[in-house]
Formats: structure tokens, C-alpha cells, sequence
């Protein structure tokens, strides 16, 4: 067999393959962002909006050891039982640690008076729908502080599952392109599509910029 057989070979059932197995995998992560997408486009809904329980708490700790706020932080945290993503304030008050930790089920707003060892907690505990919303969004990072860093494993699998999931579309898509040129009889329709949705979609982004 040629060598540029094999290529044509090869290609072929890889990018089988690849629709396949990618497929299979990312299926529910793509029903999941499909499915919260809807529902923070269309907050009016019942399910979409949903209620948000606040609790308040104060309990004496063990005065927090450590090097830095985020080591003290996190032994306040082990303290209360509480796990999650940790935000800081712009400033700290004196003799206080302040911070909020935060999951797509649950927040927190911590306030550690360090002269007493006493931590006053509000906590607010989101509905299922709420959380299941929070999903597409729940990253780590804020909009008003780009520069921070995760520090909860969980928040960096999803990070990394959500990469896996745009780079695993992005091959999906051009080995779509692919097997459309390969079908010569349709290829003047998937001309037809392909510049509908880039025209669509350049008239949308145009609009908004």
C-alpha cells in the first residue's frame, strides 16, 4: 500500500476515533454547560432563580499560626469545617483576618477578630438550581482581580476539565470540516452553513464591539 494511502488510512479512522471517544467523553459536560447556559439567560424562570439561605455564626478558634494570611486562613477554615475557593479583601482591618471562601453551592464571609480568637461567619447556602447555575460560571478567578490565583484543588480540575472540554471542541469541529470536504456532493451546502454561521456570528460580534 502507498505511503499517502496509509496517510489516508490513518487520518481517517483517527479522526473516527476522535468524534467518538471525545464525544462520549464530554458528553455530559456539554449537556451540563448547555443546560446552565439556559438557565442564566433566562433567570425569570422558577427553577433559574431560586433561594439563597443566609446563617450567622460566631464560634472561639485556636489562635491561626502560620507565615502568611493564607496559611492562617486556611487553619481558621479547618477550625469551622469550611472548604473552598478563598477570596481577600482590598485591606485588612488591624488585629483581623478577614476573607470568604467560596463553591457553587455555598459562600462565606469570614471575619476573624485575631485579639479575642473569635470568628463571626455569614454564610449562604445557595438552592440545587442555584447551584447547578453556578457551574458555568465557578472558575477561581474574578472579573475585578484577574491576578488570582486558585488555591482549591477542586476549582483547578474544573479549570482543567473545562480546557480539555474548548480544546476537545476545537478538534471536533475541524475534523467536522474535514469530513465535510470529503463528502464532494453536499460540499455546496456546507459552503451554504458554514458562511451563514460565520456571517451570523461576525454580525453579532460586530454589534456588540
Amino acid at each position: 500500500m502507498p505511503s499517502s494511502v496509509k496517510t489516508f488510512v490513518t487520518v481517517e479512522l483517527w479522526n473516527r476515533k476522535v468524534h467518538y471517544y471525545f464525544g462520549l467523553f464530554f458528553l455530559f459536560f456539554l449537556w451540563l454547560f448547555s443546560l446552565t447556559g439556559l438557565l442564566l439567560n433566562h433567570p425569570q424562570w422558577r427553577i433559574a432563580s431560586g433561594d439563597r439561605r443566609e446563617t450567622r455564626y460566631e464560634r472561639t478558634i485556636e489562635a491561626p499560626a502560620g507565615d502568611t494570611e493564607f496559611a492562617r486562613a486556611r487553619q481558621v477554615m479547618g477550625q469551622l469545617k469550611l472548604t473552598g475557593e478563598i477570596n481577600w479583601p482590598q485591606s485588612q482591618k488591624p488585629e483581623h483576618l478577614d476573607f470568604s471562601i467560596s463553591r457553587p453551592n455555598d459562600a462565606s464571609q469570614i471575619q476573624v477578630d485575631l485579639v479575642q480568637d473569635r470568628a463571626s461567619v455569614q454564610h449562604f447556602q445557595n438552592s440545587r438550581w442555584a447551584t447547578f447555575r453556578n457551574f458555568h460560571t465557578f472558575s477561581g478567578s474574578r472579573f475585578d482581580a484577574p491576578a488570582t490565583e486558585r488555591d482549591w484543588i477542586l476549582t483547578s480540575l474544573w479549570v482543567i476539565a473545562m480546557d480539555a472540554l474548548a480544546v476537545a471542541l476545537i478538534v471536533m469541529v475541524l475534523g467536522s470540516y474535514y469530513m465535510w470536504y470529503r463528502l464532494k456532493k453536499k460540499r455546496a451546502l456546507g459552503i451554504v452553513a458554514l458562511s451563514a454561521g460565520v456571517l451570523s456570528c461576525s454580525l453579532f460580534v460586530a454589534g456588540v464591539l
